[in-house]
């Protein structure tokens, strides 16, 4: 059997000169990739206490959803800024260049709810260190946040150094 990694397609000089892409879409368009994945996911899961799945806008949707189904859990949208239809909170972090938000229903976590966040990768840590401070602004306890992959180099997981954090593959670089 493969391992996880070998279903990422890496594309060098994209999208500048120098930057190695890594495609968590090549793993979704094979079927032992994206079985690989979610079981992988699931087993860093396997003694956790939770009651809810956040699932980061949009590709944390596609690796949370079955997760959250396969477990018998809740799952919750944390979408850009405008795509829910009800009242909401909403957290401003940093990008590259600027900054960016992101939401969740008000109603979408409970006080006292333990709250595992899943995305499909960590670089810089600003989104999901926002999707975390909504979850704690809400009441809930994030109990573990789960990457399919993680680029090491940007240091995103300093940002997350409080939570507990896991990746299914670790790439050294951007």
């Amino acid at each position: 059997m493969k391992k996880l990694e070998e279903y990422v397609v890496s594309i060098p000089d994209f999208p500048s000169p120098g930057i190695i892409f890594r495609d968590v879409t090549s793993i979704l368009q094979d079927a032992d990739g994206l079985n690989l994945a979610i079981e992988t996911l699931l087993s860093m899961l396997k003694d956790v206490d939770f009651d809810v799945v956040v699932g980061a806008e949009s590709r944390g949707f596609i690796f949370g959803t079955p997760v959250a189904y396969a477990l018998h859990k809740a799952f919750v949208l944390a979408r850009k800024p405008g795509k829910l239809p009800r009242e909401t909170v909403s957290r401003e972090y940093a990008l590259e260049y600027g900054t960016s938000s992101i939401e969740i229903h008000k109603d979408s976590i409970k006080p006292g709810q333990k709250v595992v966040i899943i995305d499909d990768l960590i670089a810089t840590g600003g989104t999901v260190e926002a999707i975390a401070g909504l979850v704690e602004e809400l009441g809930g306890q994030v109990v573990k946040i789960c990457f399919v992959m993680e680029l090491a180099g940007l240091e995103g997981r300093k940002k997350l150094e409080k939570y507990d954090m896991e990746s299914a593959i670790i790439y050294e670089g951007h």
